[in-house]
């Protein structure tokens, strides 16, 4: 395309914004408002994604020795705990240990056992992936050495089947709340350009071919798109800025952390940009498609 001919575009497009103000505006307005709900469902997912991350990556396997297990047998135990190809990580905390950290969260009542301890020595073992855990727990079990081994199963097991669907169906939102604004703005943009049918027919009567009618409207979608994009990209900014400083205090006593600022942030508003560049350059095309064959 010869710079010319494309000045020639650059003008008309802005041109037929400010001459279809309404339309602009109610297409602008629809991109916008589609955006921001995309963008603020993207926030609360990707953060309650780290949290379930958070929660699950806690879960651990508690293995109870046998009060008779020497030295030996302990590092023997320990051994077949680190052969299972799932274990990613093994600690060894004493019984005494374990009482310290009972009185240490329950009082000073507990001390009493200090003369007597009642608690087993433990294995404290982590797996690569946090689900792998019951499977893990129960081949622990089956080592000679082992009294229990606890992991909260009831507990656990639910947590993991409600992470899974929440994951799920957020995904599933994510996706039809995308196509709904890709849908929306389509509409709005074809309402547009509806209303200009007329021209584009005198166009291709006088010899002007499809590129040279299309390039227009491309970059009109182009620009509805940047426009639609600026209030979202400001308000999820602006706004996860104070609500991360407003509640990462009071959720950190909970042990729930946001995801940071930027790398939150950058990532949420490139794709806001990438998305209306699509969605304003996608809905022209299709929407001045059917109105090329005259």
């Amino acid at each position: 395309m010869k710079p010319r001919t494309f000045r020639r575009h650059f003008r008309e497009s802005f041109k037929n914004l400010r001459r279809n103000g309404w339309m602009t505006f109610a297409a602008v307005s629809a991109v916008t408002v589609t955006l921001l709900l995309t963008g603020v469902f993207l926030v609360i997912m990707l953060n309650l994604n780290k949290v379930a991350t958070d929660i699950e990556n806690d879960v651990e396997v508690r293995v109870h020795i046998k009060l008779i297990a020497e030295e030996a047998d302990k590092e023997q135990l320990k051994m077949q705990i680190e052969s299972i190809p799932e274990v990613e990580s093994v600690d060894y905390s004493s019984k005494e240990e374990e009482l310290q950290n009972i009185i240490q969260d329950m009082g000073s009542d507990f001390s009493l056992f200090e003369q007597s301890n009642p608690l087993y020595d433990v294995f404290i073992v982590k797996t690569a992936r946090p689900q792998d855990t019951p499977d893990t727990a129960r081949k622990i079990e089956q080592f000679e050495y082992t009294e229990t081994a606890v992991y909260g199963e009831e507990k656990v097991e639910n947590l993991f089947s409600f992470m899974k669907t929440a994951r799920n169906t957020g995904a599933v939102l994510v996706a039809g709340l995308l196509f709904t604004a890709m849908f929306l703005i389509s509409n709005t943009i074809k309402i547009t350009i509806f209303a200009r049918r007329k021209e584009i027919e005198i166009m291709k009567l006088v010899g002007a071919t499809n590129g040279f009618i299309r390039w227009p409207f491309l970059l009109e979608g182009l620009w509805i798109g940047l426009l639609g994009s600026l209030i979202p990209i400001t308000a999820i900014a602006v706004g996860y800025y104070y609500a991360e400083q407003a509640l990462s205090a009071r959720l950190s006593a909970h042990f729930i952390e946001f995801i940071g600022y930027l790398p939150l942030v950058l990532p949420v508003t490139g794709l806001l940009f990438i998305i209306a560049i699509f969605i304003g350059i996608w809905g022209s095309f299709i929407s001045v498609r059917r109105f090329l064959n005259v």
